[in-house]
């Protein structure tokens, strides 16, 4: 039976799953059955620990893979301590599956859960998903960048009229996919889902300038604490070389190394 410290329970603020986000992330899915066999068959050999989200997200609870199938149709998951938490899982109409393995994050959600035995006792069945989402640490890792003193990207957007227009917005995030930038809710106007920015072009702090095409792949309203509203715009790099990652990872990596820092000897 799995054990942790908080083995299952609520949450009032559901989380939020990369695997939903499938405009910045299909290029991290796999729909290869071997590849998703040898994912699962890997969080079973290392005993990965595994958070199963259902209820929306309000609810969870730990598990971890403790058999596969011979016929690699089903899997078997390890029953959590709490009897109703586990009867609620046995409920639920779609589950998210979430783990971490030798850092690459690894997301899948299936529409149910059956009851079995493994070994004279309780488990869970699973079926093979058909989907899975696998991500590097440097792929998912997102960087809020800094607010007082922002990095601005300037691009060139089309009107209704089709004219040009250039633009310059403050990034919000950054990571090795792509960037999250700060609209108005007038400039939002100006993007939708789909749109390819070329020659964008942003200053990275000690690293220099980055060229890169852009494509929009979410558009969405956020309300502050203070009751102002501004449009997140996501963008996912596309084609982007090599060096060029390489500086983003690099800004990513000293900028984190820096606030750590700071936290450090501020203790």
């Amino acid at each position: 039976m799995a054990e942790s410290g908080v083995q299952e329970g609520t949450e009032q603020t559901p989380p939020q799953f990369e695997l939903d986000q499938s405009d910045d992330y299909s290029q991290f899915l796999l729909h290869s059955k071997s590849e998703i066999l040898a994912v699962l068959r890997s969080l079973l050999k290392k005993g990965a620990m595994i958070t199963v989200h259902f209820d929306q997200g309000h609810s969870f609870l730990l598990t971890s893979i403790i058999g596969l199938s011979t016929d690699n149709r089903e899997f078997v998951l390890d029953i959590g301590s709490d009897e109703e938490m586990n009867r609620r899982a046995l409920l639920a109409k779609r589950l998210i599956f979430t783990s971490l393995i030798d850092k690459v994050k690894v997301q899948f959600s299936l529409n149910k859960l059956s009851p079995t035995k493994s070994g004279g006792r309780a488990a869970f069945l699973a079926t093979v998903p058909d989907t899975l989402l696998r991500l590097q640490r440097r792929e998912f890792y997102r960087l809020s960048t800094p607010i007082a003193n922002p990095i601005r990207l300037k691009a060139t957007v089309r009107r209704a009229d089709d004219s040009a227009l250039q633009i310059e917005l403050p990034l919000m995030d950054i990571s090795g996919g792509g960037v999250g930038l700060m609209a108005t809710l007038d400039q939002a106007r100006l993007f939708k889902r789909g749109d390819t920015l070329n020659e964008c072009k942003l200053m990275l702090p000690d690293e220099g300038l980055l060229v890169a095409t852009l494509c929009v792949r979410n558009l969405f309203d956020v309300t502050t604490r203070s009751g102002s509203h501004f449009a997140r715009v996501g963008c996912e790099f596309v084609g982007l070389p090599s060096p060029r990652l390489t500086m983003v990872q690099r800004y990513i990596t000293r900028v984190e190394r820096e606030r750590k820092a700071r936290v450090t000897g501020m203790a």
